[in-house]
């Protein structure tokens, strides 16, 4: 019987299994997707999660970014950070990096799926193997909340759109919204970055995200309620859409969502939700990878003690903070007289936005 089994091979599943192996524990990682896993993501990660998986031992090649960018069509406003610089990482180039980790281990991916799980006391059994823990690190529709019950309904009236035509775009109304469930699209394109910030463009459509990753190239993620192409979004976004004119796709689109995932636990018996399975309020922050590393962190440790009851209060503690920036400001995103404020708040209190920034950085 092994210590710990691990559903999944992204980030938060390969973090897991990694900070696992490190503690001593037997692991074994399921993973049925071929490596290396790209996913629509804004592909920035913060200097704190850069300087974490550090420790682990997982070498990321990147673009360092210095802060973050918000502008709408009459405002821009910088915050820089003061702690040290992030990272653009290609989603993939991120993937690699940690399988490359968990090979120099020697802790084994096994090509399946989880399957039926079934537990009792002292153990849990899924895709062939018996351990003391499952660690259930398979996205954001994952299926192995579903199958223990564990996802809770949406709540009546969340991630309700604003009526987006009293926003102005570019001199135009934005057109009306035609849904309530926030998706993201992500591109990049071959083009040398034009600043070191990442870079998030407002309109009434939704939220444009521009991470450096290379040299030579950017990635564009796109968050919006709207039904379109990500080339029809663009259009709600005119000054980002000069900024990429003559630039190539560097790759097709790819989408994600819906984003917000509700979950009543995190915890069922032995098994233990870790990443964008254990619940998700959204991308506007982009704190998605920070958060999954410090849960994976109080997993393990609940793991190494034999206390899998203590993680639920864990993972609240250690992500209250950006959950509750993330959803007050998804909130006041959500309302028609606040949403257009928000940027033009930001530029009146830089202050603010900036201690805000540096804290979820």
């Amino acid at each position: 019987m092994i210590d710990l089994l691990v559903a999944g091979c992204g980030p938060a599943g390969a973090a897991t299994a990694i900070r696992a192996a490190l503690a001593g524990l037997s692991v074994v990682v399921v993973e049925p997707r071929t490596t290396p896993i790209d996913k629509a993501c804004g592909e920035g990660i913060a200097h704190s999660a850069v300087d974490y998986l550090g420790r682990l031992g997982v070498q990321l090649s990147g673009r360092p970014f210095h802060g973050i960018r918000y502008l709408d069509t009459d405002h821009q406003v910088d915050a820089r950070f003061r702690a040290g610089p992030g990272l653009g990482v290609r989603r993939t180039t991120l993937q690699r990096a940690l399988v490359d980790r968990l090979h120099s281990l020697g802790v084994p991916i096994v090509d399946n799926r989880i399957g039926a799980i079934a537990q009792n006391t002292t153990s849990v059994t899924a895709a062939g193997y018996t351990a003391r823990y499952l660690a259930a690190a398979d996205g954001l529709h994952s299926g192995i909340r579903r199958q223990l019950g564990l996802a809770g309904p949406p709540r009546a009236g969340h991630n309700r759109t604003w009526p987006i035509a009293s926003w102005r775009s570019g001199g135009r109304l934005a057109a009306p919204a035609s849904g309530s469930v926030r998706r993201g699209l992500r591109r990049h394109f071959a083009v040398a970055p034009w600043t070191d910030l990442v870079e998030v463009y407002w309109s009434g459509l939704g939220e444009a995200y521009v991470t450096p990753v290379a040299d030579d190239l950017v990635g564009v993620a796109v968050l919006t309620s709207e039904r379109g192409t990500f080339d029809s979004h663009l259009d709600a976004f005119p000054a980002l859409k000069r900024r990429l004119s003559g630039a190539r796709p560097a790759n097709a689109v790819m989408g994600a969502g819906p984003l917000r995932q509700r979950v009543r636990a995190r915890v069922a018996g032995r098994v233990l939700l870790v990443g964008d399975a254990a619940g998700y309020v959204d991308a506007l922050t982009g704190e998605g990878i920070a958060v999954a590393l410090r849960t994976s962190a109080e997993l393990v440790r609940c793991v190494v003690d034999n206390r899998p009851d203590d993680y639920e209060a864990a993972w609240r503690r250690v992500s209250w903070e950006c959950r509750l920036l993330t959803g007050s400001l998804l909130w006041a995103r959500n309302r028609s007289l606040l949403a257009p404020r928000i940027v033009p708040a930001a530029a009146l209190l830089p202050g603010v936005y900036g201690h805000i920034v540096n804290r979820l950085a």
